[in-house]
Formats: C-alpha cells, sequence, structure tokens
C-alpha cells in the first residue's frame, strides 16, 4: 500500500506539472500570435486537450508498470494485457466515465481513486483557464473592440492586473 500512496503523489505531482506547464506556455505565447482571436481561443483549448493528453499516458504508464509486476493480479474483469488497455483504463478514470468492465484490484485501486480525482480537478482547472482566456479574446471579435470592465473588476480592483499577467494585453489584428 505505501508504494500505491507514493506512486500516487509522484502520479499527481507530475501531472499538476504538466498541465502547469502546458497552461504556463500557451498563456505565455498566446499574445505573441499574429492570429485572429478564434484561432487563439482555439489554441487555448487544443493545448489543455493535450496537457490532459499527456496525464492520460502518464498514468496509463504507471498502470502498465503494475501489469507487468503484477500480472493478472492488477486487474480485474476484462483482462488487461496490452498497453493501449491501460491507456482505455486511465481515460475512463481520469474523465470519472468509469464503464466498469476493467476493475482495478490490489494496489492499483488506490492509484485508480486517485486518478479520478485528480483528473477532476485538473479538468476544472484547464476549465476555469479557457474561461479567462475566452473572456480576454472573445471582446476582440467586435469589429471595434472597446475595453469591457468585467463585473469581477469591477467588484475588486486588483482583479484586473492578476488578470493581465495571465493574458498580456494585446491588439487585434
Amino acid at each position: 500500500m505505501l508504494i500505491a500512496m507514493t506512486a500516487s503523489v509522484v502520479l499527481v505531482v507530475t501531472t499538476i506539472l504538466v498541465l502547469y506547464e502546458t497552461l504556463r506556455l500557451t498563456s505565455e505565447h498566446l499574445a505573441e500570435l499574429p492570429v485572429p482571436p478564434r484561432v487563439r481561443i482555439l489554441a487555448v483549448v487544443l493545448m489543455t486537450f493535450v496537457g490532459h493528453t499527456i496525464a492520460v499516458w502518464i498514468y496509463a504508464g504507471a498502470y502498465w508498470l503494475l501489469v507487468l509486476w503484477l500480472g493478472d493480479a492488477a486487474f480485474a474483469g476484462t483482462p488487461v494485457t496490452t498497453f493501449q488497455d491501460c491507456l482505455y483504463f486511465s481515460v475512463v478514470t481520469y474523465t470519472s466515465l468509469g464503464f466498469g468492465d476493467q476493475v482495478p484490484a490490489s494496489h492499483t485501486r488506490m492509484i485508480a481513486g486517485v486518478e479520478a480525482l485528480n483528473g477532476l480537478l485538473l479538468i476544472g482547472w484547464s476549465a476555469s483557464f479557457t474561461y479567462l482566456a475566452m473572456e480576454r479574446y472573445w471582446p476582440l471579435h467586435a469589429k471595434n473592440p472597446a475595453p469591457r470592465e468585467s463585473p469581477v473588476a469591477a467588484a475588486d480592483e486588483d482583479a484586473e492586473p492578476a488578470r493581465s499577467r495571465l493574458f498580456p494585453p494585446t491588439t487585434a489584428p
């Protein structure tokens, strides 16, 4: 059980860092793109998808190592014998879909539970990041984009400097 707990902590930290770096690099380079706002928003969505895909693959690699180490004792139900089976299990666990055709056993149960919680938190994080990007770039679709004051910024004067650090001001192309 100690191995599963340690592996869970390492996997959570690794996937958080992967998504953090994906979102950080996206926000840093988004303002530099000489493209219309629609493409910037598309880039945000695609990059968050890439970050989540990498996280799912990291967990799938951990499950694959467990299958190699524990063999048939790692999963019950539909046999998990290939990396693709581990990838499928990781996707349904990360997204909290959980079909139940493959059931974790032994140490895999702990890691699967942590992956579901981790996926829920990271998906929420990327959803809020996408919202901030859309809030920033959506008004640029107008022919004469005028800076809008968001309700949050009106309530809290400190909100705008924080937002401008995340998404630097840009001009419409």
